[in-house]
C-alpha cells in the first residue's frame, strides 16, 4: 500500500463505496473549514506581515509530496483523472489538481474545495506534527479567484478613497479574505476583518486624516 493510499483508507473506508465523486465531495463538505485541530487549521493570515519565522525549503517540499500522495490517493478513490503539480509558493507549499474540470471537487464559491484543503493539511500533520500552511488548488479555481478578488479589493479601494466611507464587503473565507486585503494594502488603505465564520467579511477603512494618501 502507498503512502498516498494509507492515508485515505480511514476517512474514506465507507464513502468509498458511494458514487466515486460523491465520496470525496460528501466527505470533505462534511469537514468546515476552521473545524480542524487548532494546529492544523487554516487561520486567516493578516494582511501584512502574518508573524511566522523562515521556513526550510525541504520541508516545504516535504508537505508538499505528502500533500499530493494524500489528493491523488483521493482520485484513485472517486475514480477521478487529473495529475498532481507540486510547487513552493512563498513560505507555504501548494499542491495543485490539473487537467481535468473537477467542479464537484471544487463546489459552489470553493467550500467544497476549502474543506478537502482542511483534510489534505490534517493528513499533513499526522505525518509531520507540524502545522502547515500548504494550499490546495483544483482546475485553477484559486488562481481566477485571485485575479477576481485583487480587482474587488481594488475597486472597493477607490470607492473608499473617493468617498472617505467605510466598505463592508460579502462574506468570503480565508483565502478570499486574504487576497482582498493585500489588493487594499497594495492600493494604500487598510482593512480589518470583522463577524464570525462562515459570514466573516473585509471592512475597507477610510485613510486616516495623518495616513498619506496611496
Amino acid at each position: 500500500m502507498t503512502q498516498g493510499e494509507n492515508a485515505v483508507a480511514e476517512p474514506y473506508g465507507e464513502a468509498a463505496e458511494r458514487h466515486p465523486a460523491e465520496a470525496v465531495a460528501g466527505q470533505a463538505a462534511a469537514v468546515p473549514a476552521g473545524e480542524t485541530p487548532g494546529a492544523v487549521a487554516g487561520a486567516e493570515p493578516p494582511p501584512a506581515d502574518d508573524g511566522h519565522g523562515a521556513v526550510d525549503l525541504a520541508d516545504l517540499e516535504l508537505e508538499g509530496e505528502i500533500a499530493a500522495d494524500y489528493v491523488e490517493g483521493l482520485l484513485d478513490v472517486a475514480d477521478l483523472d487529473g495529475d498532481i503539480d507540486m510547487d513552493v509558493e512563498g513560505d507555504r507549499a501548494l499542491v495543485s489538481v490539473v487537467g481535468a474540470t473537477l467542479d464537484e471537487l471544487v463546489g459552489p464559491r470553493g467550500e467544497v474545495l476549502e474543506a478537502l484543503q482542511e483534510l489534505t493539511r490534517l493528513a499533513v500533520h499526522r505525518q509531520t506534527g507540524a502545522r502547515t500552511r500548504i494550499m490546495l488548488d483544483v482546475g485553477g479555481y484559486r488562481q481566477r479567484r485571485r485575479a477576481e478578488l485583487t480587482e474587488a479589493g481594488r475597486a472597493a479601494a477607490d470607492e473608499v478613497q473617493r468617498t472617505g466611507v467605510a466598505k463592508k464587503l460579502a462574506a468570503m473565507n480565508p483565502f478570499e479574505r486574504k487576497v482582498v486585503h493585500d489588493a487594499v494594502a497594495a492600493a494604500g488603505l487598510q482593512s480589518e476583518s470583522e463577524g464570525e465564520e462562515p459570514d466573516r467579511r473585509v471592512v475597507v477603512l477610510p485613510a486616516s486624516p495623518d495616513q498619506p494618501a496611496g
